[in-house]
């Protein structure tokens, strides 16, 4: 896919396309410090949405992708259960968290998304460093796209508080938590694109 180089041409209808996250093929993960000693890790398989790889014009292409939180999985069902609570991602309230992005920078390869997570109803800027994995054909005759990307957030900064401090000093839970994800984004129909709405992105590019 196309990310980054600059354009100035208008974007036809035939350059732009959409690609649907494979939730079956995808897949978000985390890991935080346990008594500064070691590190847990979990994950979600819930992982959906969508790329628009805007072709002629790579700086327009966008992400829009949702995580299911209820499909978190630890290893461990009372953690699982804790993590799900009003401690942590308050599932009942915020079933699941959104990833928006505003711009694109780098190469084909290797390029920055950068965008507004929202976890538990808190929404932070935060810049995925993704590689793109590249390009096959699944047993349906489908195109496949395949991306790693990765990140670190403070967890505080959406809300998820909880701690227990601990005897010999520090506490239980870290607060950066390293996320990473594998996403398999299957092609679909070509997006038709107008002069308009090019225009317009580049206008909100702007803002």
């Amino acid at each position: 896919m196309s990310t980054v180089a600059e354009s100035h041409s208008e974007p036809t209808a035939q350059t732009w396309s959409a690609w649907h996250i494979d939730p079956r093929h995808s897949l978000a993960e985390f890991s935080v410090r346990h008594m500064m000693l070691s590190k847990v890790r979990g994950r979600f398989t819930g992982v959906s949405g969508t790329i628009i790889d805007a072709g002629d014009d790579p700086k327009s292409s966008s992400v829009k992708a949702a995580i299911d939180v209820t499909t978190l999985i630890t290893g461990d069902p009372q953690r699982d259960e804790h993590l799900r609570s009003p401690d942590f991602f308050d599932v009942a309230n915020h079933p699941s968290m959104t990833f928006e992005s505003r711009r694109i920078t780098g190469s084909r390869e290797h390029f920055k998304v950068t965008g507004d997570l929202t976890i538990r109803g808190q929404t932070r800027e935060i810049t995925l460093d993704v590689t793109f994995n590249g390009l096959g054909t699944d047993p349906m005759g489908r195109a496949v796209a395949g991306f790693t990307a990765e990140t670190q957030i403070n967890r505080k900064d959406f809300g998820l508080n909880w701690n227990m401090a601990l005897e010999a000093g520090g506490f239980l839970v870290g607060d950066e938590a390293k996320i990473e994800l594998e996403v398999e984004a299957v092609r679909a129909d070509p997006v038709p694109v107008t002069s308009a709405d090019a225009q317009e992105t580049r206008d909100a590019d702007r803002d």
